[in-house]
């Protein structure tokens, strides 16, 4: 099998020759480190991992709204104020871009016609198609509605005393991404990963019975028309998601992860939701421990969820800058010579 036909396997609940392996992001200062001026697409070919993928979330420098370009403060496709001190990932600023009903009725979403996602899928699927599985890594409902609200807090408080404003804004994110999905797909995407997180090490974020009101009923339209189009659909999220994982997994989803291993564990995910899985080699042993280690903790992983099938190997988030380039390409060739 080559790439594409090993990920499919896997997605349509088949035994692969191998384990597959692939990652949401892979930070170009890691590959950097092991190629020197390589780029992404020319490293997924070097290193022969099995997907490939582009951010919905990702600007390309030349059209980046920067309010601030010296002190990193930029806007975001839903307006909402950003500060990027280097990193990949942003914060949100205060002032909300949403305070009222008023500003609702006022507010021009995005359109995603226009996404800059389109262009970075098209190069991928002219490259890859057929040869590596293609995905982008995207959002759905949570995650916009909190840049909207210029942070959780503030969200929360909206569940109490402006539940009208929450509804509002999660059919505003739900019709975006349905129509955006809808249209990657259409062009060659196999592959939608939805990314919001949802928990930390303590549980979830918010109640379940938040989750179910605000949330569920935008997300299970976006899982459907991924899957009514086509698609496969990956749902990722960081955290102890137990108490909340059947509302994920009921929706359709064909696989969940990547996962965090100190919480969530694979064969255990997968037995008792019916559901593939993605992960998880610990990021922090990535970015800590020994070449050894982590061959050790990758071996354990295969040995344990792979003869259940319904799995593709990671990290258990993505390759971030902390990842020891040595660890990274160890795990990699790890996969490829016991995975199967």
């Amino acid at each position: 099998m080559n790439s594409y036909e090993r990920v499919m396997a896997v997605l349509r609940g088949e035994i692969p020759d191998r384990v597959p392996y692939g990652e949401m992001f892979i930070d170009e200062k890691v590959i950097n480190k092991i190629k020197p001026g390589m780029s992404y697409e020319d490293f997924i070919d070097y290193a022969d991992i099995d997907i490939v993928t582009c951010l919905t979330v990702a600007e390309p420098p030349d059209k980046i709204q920067w309010v601030d370009k010296a002190s990193g403060l930029w806007r975001d496709k839903w307006g909402a104020l950003q500060k990027n001190d280097g990193d990949v990932v942003s914060v949100i600023q205060e002032p909300a871009v949403i305070n009222s009903m008023e500003d609702l009725e006022n507010y021009i979403s995005p359109d995603p016609a226009k996404a800059s996602v389109l262009e970075s899928a098209a190069m991928l699927i002219k490259r890859f198609k057929g040869k590596r599985a293609i995905a982008v890594v995207g959002e759905e409902i949570f995650a916009p509605i909190q840049y909207m609200r210029a942070g959780l807090q503030n969200l929360v408080f909206d569940f109490y005393d402006r539940p009208e404003l929450v509804h509002e804004m999660a059919q505003i994110t739900t019709n975006y991404h349905v129509e955006l999905y809808k249209k990657l797909i259409e062009m060659g995407v196999e592959i939608v990963f939805l990314g919001d997180d949802y928990a930390g090490k303590g549980g979830p974020m918010i109640s379940p019975d938040h989750l179910e009101e605000f949330i569920m009923p935008g997300f299970r339209k976006v899982v459907k028309a991924i899957k009514d189009s086509g698609g496969y659909c990956i749902k990722h999220t960081d955290g102890d998601i137990w108490k909340i994982i059947r509302l994920f997994t009921d929706t359709g989803i064909d696989i969940m992860g990547p996962l965090e291993s100190p919480y969530m564990n694979l064969a255990e995910v997968r037995d008792r939701c019916n559901v593939g899985v993605m992960g998880n080699v610990n990021v922090d042993l990535l970015g800590r421990g020994t070449s050894e280690e982590v061959k050790v903790a990758t071996k354990k992983l295969i040995r344990e969820v792979s003869p259940g099938g319904r799995f593709i190997l990671s990290s258990g988030n993505s390759i971030s800058s902390a990842v020891k380039p040595e660890n990274f390409m160890v795990m990699i060739e790890t996969v490829k010579t016991y995975g199967d």
